[in-house]
């Protein structure tokens, strides 16, 4: 129903207008009670973006975010193009996809795939051969993109049915099915390498987190997030296949080709950027000196240092990747550029000159004032859960993200804001119950094993059991470790 009026000439030649005048009408409101013409600015064009997001696309509406955030008078094209482009962020997570890439274009994601399935115990039946699986996939996807990871594994899954002589519209298809999609977004919010979502709600909230101590609370909520995610389905939905033949997966093993010297190298490059994002995390307290010292390099440095390495190692007289090649085929442009507009967008909402902070911290601050801490957390906890499974990921992980840290700085809440901009972060990547929360949970849902309204049911009890996980698992670890 969503891409028919996309296509309807009536629904966009109504809806594109209308958003495109918010876009730029904002600042002409006059000033009122307290509220500057350049925060309405500044909101339309956040809602004008934000119905575009949602109906039409996430390419030309970023552009659009950028264009018209230039033209408020106290921010300017300059401070847009230093917020988005400029940003470090933008380069983090540019040059990640280029290792990724590099990474995909090797055997090696396919082979520890297809290696979990063809374990003694995962021949023992279908139970076990279903988790090892599912378990393949929230690994991977510890440090693959979730859109990248599921356009790998997809054929593997089908490839796998094909040689079981799986239907594809059985029970146990539907369980792989609704599993991989589900465990693709778990895992996205498991750690900051490679995914968007919770590095933009860090830096919303103009915090500095470790990728350690992200993984510190987000990795135990993770796991038990998949356990949970894999018996619901076992028990609600009960595979209907009883003898499978397993030696059959053994032709998977056979048909991989040996692994070479461009595949030994790519790993050996990919597990010292990793090394580079998380041991320097380790030293904080051992050897604070080495730690700061490391620190002044930032999260770009690994990324950047692996990209170049990528491309200027030769093997068999050609570049393990050609930089305009993963460029091209490697960095999802349209999410990257959408990325790029919310940052500006989040950096012009918590622009001094512009006041919106100022504003919620002088108004909202004080009702908020007599609410618990408690009630608070799970407010944030669940408008992050309900928002990104319906709506765009990075504008959930902005706005909620700006939102709470104006809210926890405005208040004398105990809430501790580093843990709570991380669930935030983590919350915004599990993206399960509708089809617009992520690319892959549209691929389910079209397919021939699942339907929307699974996608919907399942993905909804996901939805409220990852909210009760980030409240009573990842807030806790959070006050431990921050």
């Amino acid at each position: 129903m969503k891409s028919k009026l996309k296509d309807n000439k009536i629904y966009r030649a109504i809806i594109i207008p209308i958003c495109i005048i918010l876009c730029f009408v904002g600042q002409f409101i006059p000033s009122c009670g307290g509220f500057s013409s350049e925060a309405f600015g500044v909101l339309f064009i956040f809602i004008g973006v934000l119905i575009l997001w949602l109906t039409i696309g996430i390419d030309w509406p970023s552009l659009l975010c950028l264009l018209s955030l230039g033209f408020i008078n106290s921010y300017g094209f300059a401070k847009v193009i230093t917020s988005s482009f400029g940003n470090t962020t933008f380069a983090f997570l540019l040059f990640t996809f280029v290792c990724t890439y590099a990474l995909s274009k090797t055997s090696l994601i396919r082979r520890v795939a297809i290696s979990f399935v063809n374990f003694k115990l995962a021949k023992k039946n279908i139970y076990f051969f279903t988790f090892f699986f599912l378990l393949a996939c929230l690994l991977l996807g510890l440090f693959i993109s979730p859109t990248v990871l599921f356009v790998i594994l997809l054929p593997i899954l089908n490839e796998i049915l094909d040689i079981l002589k799986i239907e594809k519209s059985s029970r146990i298809a539907k369980i792989l099915m609704l599993g991989l999609g589900f465990s693709v977004s778990i895992s996205s919010g498991m750690t900051p390498i490679a995914h968007v979502f919770p590095v933009l709600a860090i830096n919303a909230a103009g915090l500095e987190v470790s990728t350690f101590a992200y993984m510190g609370i987000a990795i135990p909520a993770g796991l038990i997030l998949f356990l949970i995610m894999y018996f619901m389905l076992i028990l609600f939905i009960r595979p209907d296949i009883k003898q499978l033949n397993y030696s059959e997966v053994e032709k998977l093993k056979e048909q991989l080709p040996k692994i070479n010297k461009k595949d030994i190298v790519v790993l050996s490059i990919f597990i010292i950027v990793l090394l580079l994002w998380i041991i320097p995390s380790l030293f904080e307290y051992i050897y604070p000196p080495f730690y700061e010292a490391f620190n002044t390099f930032g999260i770009v440095m690994p990324a950047l240092l692996g990209s170049l390495s990528l491309c200027i190692i030769r093997i068999d007289n050609e570049p393990i990747i050609k930089i305009d090649d993963a460029f091209k085929n490697g960095v999802p442009w349209s999410s990257l550029i959408m990325c790029a507009a919310t940052l500006a967008l989040g950096d012009a909402i918590k622009s001094d000159s512009i006041g919106i902070i100022t504003y919620l911290q002088t108004n909202l601050g004080p009702s908020l004032n007599a609410l618990p801490g408690i009630a608070l957390l799970i407010i944030f906890a669940c408008w992050a859960a309900i928002q990104t499974n319906l709506s765009s990921n990075m504008v959930t992980a902005t706005l909620v993200g700006t939102v709470v840290s104006t809210v926890l700085l405005s208040t004398t809440s105990q809430v501790n804001l580093t843990a709570t901009i991380c669930i935030v972060g983590m919350l915004s990547s599990f993206a399960f119950a509708t089809p617009p929360s992520m690319p892959h949970i549209a691929i389910i849902s079209a397919s021939e094993s699942c339907t929307t309204k699974d996608v919907f049911i399942y993905g909804g009890i996901l939805m409220i059991f990852s909210i009760i996980v980030s409240l009573l698992i990842s807030y806790p670890l959070g006050l431990l470790i921050f």
